[in-house]
């Protein structure tokens, strides 16, 4: 979406489901913050539709913030941070990165932010972390996988917020940490393409779902009744 303030957001919607057809518009979107966004980009998502967003950062995250939300948007926090996974994984740089990603879906927080997009209001809802690209990348990515979209367009939108990074690093003012990514990858013997490949491959979308309430389930398997 080509949004002032925006270097890494998108729609989930128009990508090609493996049985046909493609996922529907105006549901699903993700960005990194949207701390930076001016009242006109505030007024186009309404525009779009969004009505909740999700915000998965952690409090001394949120704690940064520069800019408030509009009254017209549910915000709901979900803090997909869990203190024992971090402890096991801080210390090698990829805590966050696909590496990882299959044990964290073992994690609460998952679950609860699955719930609380099946639970939100009417209308489209904006996921968001920092950068958009870890933490929302693992949620879209279990968003799209669900209605099952193909696997080469979940990669290609995962590997979206890669291309984005530098353009992402100079609008929020800090590094561009991919570079710093590869390197602790590589020497892992895999890359980020490599490692979120082996994370869908290795995905089971029945046992996700299983931590939610079947109503919920259902919500989520229909994109919010978006796909029946």
């Amino acid at each position: 979406m080509r949004l002032e303030g925006y270097a890494n957001a998108r729609e989930l919607g128009g990508l090609p489901l493996s049985g046909g057809g493609v996922t529907p518009r105006r549901v699903f979107l993700r960005s990194e913050s949207p701390d930076l966004l001016p009242p006109a980009s505030w007024e186009r998502l309404r525009d779009y539709g969004v009505r909740t967003i999700v915000d998965l950062r952690r409090a001394d995250e949120r704690a940064g913030d520069r800019g408030t939300r509009p009254h017209w948007a549910a915000v709901v926090t979900v803090d997909l941070h869990d203190a024992a996974f971090d402890e096991r994984h801080w210390d090698d740089g990829l805590v966050g990165t696909a590496l990882h990603y299959l044990e964290f879906l073992l994690e609460p927080p998952i679950a609860a932010v699955l719930e609380t997009i099946a639970d939100a209001e009417p209308g489209a809802v904006l996921v968001h972390c920092v950068g958009g690209r870890d933490r929302t990348g693992l949620v879209s990515a279990l968003l799209l996988a669900i209605v099952g979209v193909e696997t080469e367009a979940i990669v290609d939108d995962y590997l979206e917020s890669v291309r984005n990074a530098p353009a992402l690093a100079a609008l929020q003012g800090v590094p561009n940490w991919e570079p710093n990514v590869s390197r602790l990858l590589a020497d892992r013997g895999t890359s980020t393409e490599k490692s979120f490949r082996a994370f869908l491959a290795g995905l089971d979308v029945d046992a996700v779902l299983d931590a939610v309430t079947p109503a919920r389930a259902e919500a989520l398997r229909t994109w919010r009744g978006g796909l029946l």
